[in-house]
């Protein structure tokens, strides 16, 4: 075979406490603190994801970073994709990035995809309490682009025919885009990158040709469905889904708890397929497989698979769960993927695996203790035949 393609891990770096954090949710926050106390909101829904291998590791920590990149390329992983924060001049939670940069370890290709939106407290359901607002202007594009060519010079930083291959989460929040981009690529062209940079669309948001906003191409950005649909019938399970949360975790125990619990657990069961909170990880393998690639689409996009989702360690209502996800329907999805793919050039030649580390999504492909190393096994058996 003689197709090669290289599969890009997207990596949160959320795993280490911050001075922000740590006013907006108490001391020592982290990703893991919401992980670690989620509990099952039905019968048979897989909670609360314990990681193996790797443990409840502290991304400050060069050990727990080299660490991670060892497993990934252990595993046929080409490189990472980190989530970079950057909120006119500031930054969060960019210290292992930063560092990655300065001590030149782990020696691992990786790129940056600007996660460029608000935070707000979803968690407690205040999602117009903005934490850390996001704003624009062009002197902050100039600081931001000046900033980010000191890390797109690094040897390591993936580029496509030497143009650095940089992501933007939320293109369409940018105003007059067009016109940003431009002034990127003149600053890269004057840093030495002759041929500006390589600039791809999440097109979660954004679902038109991004070619027409100065982006080279489209990161097919899965799972879509990251956020809840709103309807009546939503909102009394979520109702009940609070009751049964507060039931499991209350260390009281009251006569008949467990007889309206075990009630409550069996009603959202029945629920989860007519609803929009859960649906079966299968059908949203087998409509990939169905769908992909999309002919109509007539711009370069890379493909993306996904080993799961359930963002509810993150909310008390209103999450998404992917109900059902294993290895072999993980393998499947991403083989199909992999030999559906024709790569637009020796260089542009990507897979996206969402993600390494959303633990707190459900969603990662480090082990853990009820697969283990399964979900890698599997992607190291599929991407191999593409090395």
């Amino acid at each position: 075979m003689n197709k090669k393609l290289r599969a890009l891990a997207v990596v949160l770096p959320q795993f280490h406490p911050i001075p922000e954090n740590d006013e907006w949710w108490g001391k020592g926050f982290t990703e893991w603190t919401n992980v670690a106390k989620t509990v099952p909101l039905f019968e048979g829904h897989y909670q609360p994801h314990i990681p193996a291998d790797l443990g409840f590791y502290d991304l400050r920590l060069e050990e727990s970073r080299i660490a991670q990149a060892d497993l990934a390329k252990k595993y046929g992983i080409h490189g990472f994709c980190y989530y970079h924060y950057w909120f006119h001049g500031k930054q969060l939670l960019e210290r292992p990035v930063n560092e990655i940069v300065e001590t030149g370890k782990p020696d691992f290709p990786f790129c940056l995809c600007w996660a460029n939106e608000s935070w707000s407290r979803n968690w407690n359901g205040e999602n117009n309490r903005v934490l850390q607002a996001q704003e624009y202007s062009e002197s902050d594009h100039l600081s931001h682009i000046r900033f980010l060519l000191g890390i797109f010079k690094d040897r390591r930083y993936i580029k496509v025919n030497g143009r650095p291959f940089f992501i933007v989460y939320r293109c369409e929040a940018i105003p007059d885009l067009k016109r940003v981009l431009g002034i990127w690529n003149i600053e890269a062209k004057r840093a030495g990158f002759e041929n500006g940079l390589y600039l791809v669309s999440a097109d979660r948001w954004f679902k038109g040709d991004p070619r027409t906003l100065g982006f080279d191409s489209s990161w097919d950005f899965l799972p879509i469905h990251s956020e809840p649909i709103h309807s009546e019938s939503n909102k009394a399970i979520s109702k009940k889904r609070q009751v049964v949360q507060k039931i499991i975790r209350s260390n009281v125990i009251l006569r008949g708890a467990n007889k309206v619990r075990r009630h409550l657990i069996k009603y959202l069961n029945e629920k989860k397929t007519k609803g929009d909170f859960v649906r079966l990880y299968s059908a949203v393998v087998n409509s990939n497989l169905q769908n992909y690639p999309d002919i109509s689409r007539v711009w370069k996009e890379y493909p993306c698979v996904c080993p799961g989702w359930d963002n509810s360690p993150r909310r008390k209502t209103g999450a998404i769960i992917l109900h059902g996800s294993t290895p072999d329907l993980y393998e499947k999805w991403l083989d199909n993927t992999c030999e559906k793919f024709e790569p637009y050039s020796e260089e542009e030649n990507f897979i996206f695996l969402n993600a390494m580390n959303e633990w707190a999504e459900g969603n990662h492909l480090e082990p853990d203790l009820k697969w283990g190393l399964k979900y890698l096994e599997a992607t190291k058996r599929v991407l191999k035949k593409y090395l």
